[in-house]
């Protein structure tokens, strides 16, 4: 059987992308918490026309939390194949993978503040 070519392959990988896309935004309550967190920022991100670098920075979180929800939903159903009995390894596993989450959302609001709270201080004449 010949090798499926080179456009093929890429298609395929695509495909194959989006179809796990999907299943983290289908299954995973905590991603839709994370959409909507990052449709507020960039409606205030608009509404407040930050300069491209912050748009950089922003988008940039916004991704890097997408990223780390995405790896701790593979990472919790690998677990849950290879150990579907209770066990602690498995449980530290994925302990450890929600900490992740936690700690690139934390950075994320972090610089979110940082970006906003100049702007939030003009919007609402506080000096």
């Amino acid at each position: 059987m010949a090798r499926p070519s080179f456009l093929i392959s890429r298609y395929n990988s695509f495909k194959f992308a989006f179809k796990g896309l999907a299943a983290v935004f289908r299954s995973e309550p905590n991603m839709h918490l994370h959409v909507i967190a990052s449709i507020v920022v960039a409606v205030m991100a608009y509404r407040f026309e930050v300069t491209r670098t912050e748009w950089c920075i922003l988008i940039f979180c916004i991704g890097l939390v997408w990223m780390a929800e995405t790896f701790n939903t593979a990472l919790e159903t690998l677990t849950n194949l290879v150990s579907p009995e209770h066990n602690l390894l498995a449980g530290k596993t994925k302990d450890l993978a929600a900490g992740a989450v936690l700690l690139a959302s934390m950075t994320a609001a972090i610089v979110g503040l940082i970006i906003f709270i100049p702007y939030w201080i003009v919007y609402f004449n506080v000096y």
